[in-house]
């Protein structure tokens, strides 16, 4: 954790200004002086949104002097999905992405990673607030596939799934309250997944833009998977389909 994260408001700053990847910062709340000033311009900059909290989750960080601010720092450099996706048409490849709506497991999230790298996902959407740390942690458990795959992160995902429908990519929202089965909707055109929170699943934001609803039949008495186990038997699933098709052509 420690070699993850920064403190203090010049070396914050200076941090910033290297191009290091900032990928959450926590400001104390009412935090003033000419060197936050600066701090706070560079971040508009950069269009780096601050998370605004008290001091006491500031002092579970660090016991040392923050000075009100706490960064942690990414190795992996985010993205946006504007940019990704004409780049994707441009290349002649059929968009495959993947979204994460405020999955906070990191060894979920680095596990999912691994897998989406390994069926060839174009790009994984995550929400810049309340989504998994982007640490060592990840990067281990992901067996360095987060280093070869594009993450992008959005101030908004219903904003973004917009934008993907706008772009004429099909969204699937997993939950177990579809009626559709993953195997009865067409994973071989431009599309995106998306996963949900492991305790409450997709946002109603969310779920409510997206275009169909599709699950996994479960036999068991159990009710439901674990969400990198699901998101695997989903992804694997689309690799059938665009295997098939492409034997096809």
């Amino acid at each position: 954790m420690k070699d993850d994260f920064i403190f203090g408001l010049r070396p914050v700053l200076e941090a910033i200004e290297a191009g290091k990847t900032i990928d959450k910062i926590f400001v104390q709340n009412a935090l003033q002086g000419p060197i936050y000033a600066e701090l706070k311009t560079i971040l508009a900059k950069n269009k780096i949104r601050p998370n605004y909290v008290p001091i006491e989750k500031l002092n579970r960080f660090t016991r040392k002097n923050h000075q009100g601010v706490v960064a942690f720092i990414s190795d992996v450099p985010f993205h946006r999905v504007e940019d990704i996706v004409p780049q994707l048409f441009e290349e002649g490849k059929t968009p495959f992405l993947l979204i994460l709506d405020r999955l906070t497991d990191v060894r979920n999230f680095g596990a999912i990673c691994r897998t989406a790298e390994c069926v060839g996902v174009d790009a994984i959407v995550l929400p810049e607030k309340g989504a998994a740390p982007i640490n060592s942690d990840a990067i281990k458990t992901s067996a360095g596939a987060l280093y070869n795959i594009k993450i992008c992160k959005e101030p908004n995902l219903a904003h973004a799934v917009d934008f993907l429908q706008q772009s004429g990519i099909s969204v699937f929202a997993a939950t177990e309250k579809a009626q559709k089965l993953i195997y009865d909707v067409n994973f071989t055109e431009p599309c995106a997944i998306v996963m949900g929170n492991e305790e409450t699943g997709i946002s109603k934001e969310v779920m409510h833009h997206s275009d169909e609803k599709i699950k996994l039949p479960i036999e068991g008495k159990t009710q439901s998977l674990n969400v990198s186990v699901a998101c695997g038997a989903i992804l694997y699933e689309a690799v059938r389909q665009k295997m098939i098709a492409a034997s096809n052509l």
